[in-house]
């Protein structure tokens, strides 16, 4: 039989076993997907994709983190404005045609004969510009059209250290807001916070052309202009406000440059030095290692930050807490990070090795250093710090104010130029008024700094440390409408503001200008100081300032192109002679006195065999000057007390013995020879100081008449008259008794002096105060107690018959009494020389040209009122002496000539001053290639005829 053929079996799919087949691959592609998706949003949008649960301010936190990595200064289209961010609508164009334009470009060597054109706060042309297309886009009339005629145009001035606002004027005891005594160490401090907007002195630094300045505190510093706002907030007078201050922060761009000042004071007052140490009680040592901790805190929170933007930015939350930050140091922590220009306020090589050791610790750059009288010294250190060199922020001229100080020199900015680094010149305000901050460039560039480096310490420079030389600084298009118009070369002595344009807005509204001889108009040619310059640096800081040679023969000065004499009464000053020619004038000097003067064919027979000859290539010989206002004399650090004669005790204030009640103090007593601040005084032509000794307080005593250049007191001619005048002072002060208290001590020592014959120290120099042997000086400021002062001085005439010999100094409201006190008799000595409203007392000024159009010294002049002119309170100014009386006759107009004005500062001041007036031998000074009050001469010789020699220099 055959095999049966049995049924093929078809295999059978279970449904439940498809479905997992299926299941299964949907489940893997959709985990490939969902791993795709993740590696491509890990890339792209970290903040959407994560490993835990996104905390509710990632946002916020990942665009704090990236504004870490943002780079200070502009953004890159900022050039691209059209329009200012501090423009005020409305303002109207301007268009300054025929100006000589300092721009500030090619290192300061530019200049433009040409035009400059701004609108809405931004310049917008400078040079040949189209003016009749200008024009043609102002056919609504809103453009002003000022002709120059060949004038100067510079730059805003910049301050890049001042405390305007913050330590403001008149000083009151609710506006000093320089610094917190509360720690060494506060970074968190914010100058903006204490902005002070009602500061009389923002109207007044305007006049002298600053148009912007950095408010230094102790701490964070801001940077504003000067010209008041429409919102009149501090606030809205900030120039590029750091992030941050309205809580926010960018996330792409730029950033501003935040700022922050070290000095010795306090933490942002951290220099190192003898600040820590008078205010804390700490040493160097200290201070130092108070940085070190400051900077490492601020390290490992910047440490800290960066961790956690780096996890947070790669999208890892799930062990990040709150942002790390500490408010406190958050400053410093940017300070690290490179968003923050560091002004460090150093004196000493110590202090500023200190502090670029620091630097490179840390790694950190420092914008500046301030004050830095030592700088010129070690300009090498300087150069050892990270980054960059930093720039020296300096005075030209003031120094020896305490020990740091002591080294400073007039050549200090010449000196750091040649080596390479940066100069700014600083006021310090209400240091040095910054009304007069362009004063320290001239006399940087007198002795010495380069025409072009002079201008731009005062604008390119200062711009540039602060960070905002992309927008001021310059006259550039693009840049801010800052610019002044001067009335002569704004390196020529007593150059003034025409007018000051802020963000393009004129800001002196009815400037008085006053017309400058036509020489002014070029820069001073000054004298040679390079023998000087390497004095100072061979002999570090301290060079010898005695005279090179005293010259006990016949001296005949040749090229004589005038000649300055006292009349014979020794009250007026002549001009003896002035020639045309600068070769044509010679004076023969024997024994220290003139001996011939006209031709050398006329004076030749008079010369004798060992003749000095000395070419004084067109200058002059002129009386010399005398001071009074400061120390000199008395002290030489004025912050060292070891080094004066210290101050003599208020018997008003202080209880004193029986026997000290009857004494009166002699200046004479207490005099120092040879110090420092004389000596250069001496080499400038201040032959002689008038100084009453030392006191805070009513009782002054009796001053003294002395030889700057005496090398002690022994010496012929060291002491000309050991009692002068009776000093006393009536102000107002924190621990003093009330005004009416000190007014009636002086009436009642005054009348008791008359009604009684006592024979000690007091009453016999009360008694020659009362019948006018010696001159009754009385210090006060206040047009009030002046004017009680002169009905005192009449009520004493009126029931003693004698007329007392009054003399007001200080004197700053004087001029309100100007009639009062010519009638009167009463003299006046004005120090300072130029007005400052620092305190109550002293705020109704007349602040001069071009705030208005007499000076207080001009007033008193015109009214009869026998006028001197002493210094400021720093000793080292005195050696200005001849420019500030330079500066005095040519703001006059023409109202003060210059023997007027030398007699300001010498024989006015003897009349006023001392017992015997102007009797008795006097000196001489010769300058070489102009005379005493010009930029362009130099002192090389001192004609006493006291000690009968030439000091020769």
């Amino acid at each position: 039989m055959g095999e049966a053929l049995l049924p093929v079996p078809t295999p059978v799919v279970s449904t439940k076993r498809r479905f997992s087949y299926l299941h299964r691959g949907f489940v893997c592609f959709s985990l490939a997907v969902l791993v795709a998706l993740q590696f491509f949003y890990s890339f792209q949008a970290p903040t959407l994709v994560h490993t835990s649960s996104v905390p509710i301010h990632a946002e916020e936190t990942l665009a704090r983190c990236r504004s870490l990595d943002l780079e200070p200064g502009p953004s890159p289209d900022f050039y691209k404005r059209w329009r200012s961010d501090r423009d005020v609508p409305g303002t109207r164009a301007t268009l300054i045609l025929d100006a000589r334009i300092w721009t500030g470009g090619h290192n300061g060597t530019q200049v433009v004969n040409g035009h400059v054109y701004f609108d809405k706060g931004i310049i917008k042309g400078v040079g040949g510009l189209d003016v009749m297309s200008i024009k043609r886009l102002h056919t609504q009339g809103n453009l002003d059209i000022l002709h120059a005629g060949g004038a100067w145009v510079t730059p805003g001035i910049v301050d890049a250290h001042s405390h305007l606002g913050v330590l403001s004027s008149p000083a009151l005891s609710g506006s000093n807001d320089l610094n917190s005594f509360n720690g060494p160490i506060l970074p968190w401090l914010r100058s903006l916070d204490g902005l002070n907007t009602h500061d009389e002195s923002y109207s007044l630094s305007i006049a002298g052309g600053v148009t912007t300045a950095l408010i230094l505190p102790g701490g964070q510093a801001f940077t504003i202009k000067l010209r008041k706002t429409a919102e009149r907030s501090p606030t809205a007078m900030l120039l590029e406000p750091p992030y941050g201050l309205n809580g926010t922060y960018p996330t792409s761009g730029t950033v501003p440059w935040r700022q922050i000042k070290h000095a010795c004071a306090n933490w942002s007052d951290v220099a190192l030095g003898e600040n820590p140490n008078r205010v804390y009680g700490a040493t160097r040592m200290d201070t130092f290692w108070a940085f070190r901790q400051a900077y490492d805190r601020a390290r490992q929170i910047k440490e800290k930050q960066d961790a956690y933007c780096r996890q947070a930015l790669s999208g890892h939350w799930s062990d990040l807490a709150e942002f790390p930050e500490d408010l406190q140091w958050e400053a410093l922590v940017d300070v690290l990070r490179g968003r923050v220009k560091v002004q460090t306020h150093c004196y000493e090589a110590v202090d500023l090795d200190d502090l670029i050791r620091l630097s490179n610790e840390f790694k950190f750059s420092i914008a500046a250093v301030h004050h830095a009288h030592e700088a010129y010294l070690v300009p090498d250190v300087l150069k050892r710090a990270h980054g960059s060199p930093p720039a020296a922020a300096i005075f030209a001229t003031q120094a020896r104010y305490k020990r740091e100080a002591y080294r400073g020199s007039e050549f200090a900015p010449r000196i750091l130029a040649e080596n390479g680094i940066r100069v700014v010149l600083k006021s310090d305000h209400p240091v040095i008024n910054s009304r007069y901050l362009l004063f320290e460039a001239q006399q940087a560039h007198y002795y010495g700094l380069p025409e072009n480096l002079a201008l731009g310490s005062v604008t390119t420079q200062p711009a540039q440390v602060i960070g905002l030389d992309h927008r001021i600084g310059y006259i550039k298009e693009g840049w801010d409408a800052d610019l002044v118009l001067w009335d002569s070369h704004p390196l020529a002595l007593g150059a003034t503001p025409t007018q000051v344009y802020i963000d393009g807005i004129a800001q002196l509204e009815l400037p008085y200008v006053v017309e400058k001889p036509t020489s002014l108009q070029s820069v001073p040619k000054v004298p040679s100081f390079d023998r000087e310059a390497a004095q100072v640096t061979r002999h570090e800081g301290l060079p010898p300032l005695l005279p090179d040679e005293s010259h006990a023969g016949d001296v005949l000065f040749k090229n004589v192109k005038s000649l300055f004499m006292p009349e014979a009464d020794g009250d007026r000053i002549r001009d003896v002679f002035t020639t045309p020619n600068i070769d044509s004038g010679v004076v023969v000097v024997r024994n220290g006195s003139v001996a011939c003067f006209g031709s050398e064919r006329s004076c030749s027979a008079t010369l004798g065999h060992d003749v000095r000859i000395i070419d004084l290539q067109g200058g002059s010989i002129s009386p010399s000057l005398v001071s009074f206002g400061t120390a000199l004399g008395l002290s030489e650090i004025q912050g060292e007390v070891s080094t004066g004669d210290g101050d003599v005790f208020d018997p008003l204030v202080v209880p004193v013995s029986p026997t000290a009640e009857r004494l009166l103090v002699r200046a004479v007593d207490g005099l120092q020879f040879a110090g420092r601040d004389a000596l250069l005084a001496y080499r400038a032509g201040v032959t002689r100081a008038i100084t009453a000794p030392c006191h805070a307080g009513f009782l002054g005593g009796l001053g003294v008449e002395f030889s700057l250049g005496a090398r002690h007191k022994l010496e012929h001619g060291a002491v000309h008259e050991d009692v002068t005048g009776l000093h006393v002072s009536i102000l107002h002060g924190s621990g003093q008794p009330s005004v009416s208290t000190q007014i009636a001590a002086l009436r009642q020592w005054l009348f008791a002096a008359h009604a009684h014959e006592e024979y000690d120290e007091v009453s016999t120099r009360l008694a020659d105060a009362v019948r006018g042997h010696i001159p009754l000086v009385v210090e006060t400021h206040s047009a009030d107690v002046i004017a009680t002062l002169i009905a005192l001085k009449r009520d004493f005439k009126t029931h003693t018959g004698h007329s007392l010999r009054l003399t007001i100094t200080g004197a700053t409201e004087a001029h309100l009494l100007a009639s009062e006190l010519a009638e009167a008799g009463v003299g006046v000595v004005l120090t300072p020389p130029r007005p400052f409203p620092g305190s109550w007392q002293r705020r109704r000024i007349l602040p001069g040209p071009p705030l208005s159009a007499e000076s207080a010294v001009s007033r008193l002049l015109a009214h009869g009122v026998t006028v001197g002119v002493g210094a400021t309170d720093e000793p080292s100014s005195v050696a200005g002496t001849r420019f500030d009386l330079g500066w005095i006759a040519l703001e006059s107009g023409g109202r003060i000539s210059r023997p007027q004005a030398i007699a300001l500062g010498s024989t006015n001041l003897r009349k006023l001053l001392s017992g015997d007036g102007n009797k008795g031998a006097t000196e001489l000074v010769a300058t070489q290639k102009g005379d005493l009050l010009s930029f362009e001469s130099k002192v090389v010789a001192v004609i006493s005829s006291v000690r009968g020699i030439v000091d020769i220099f």
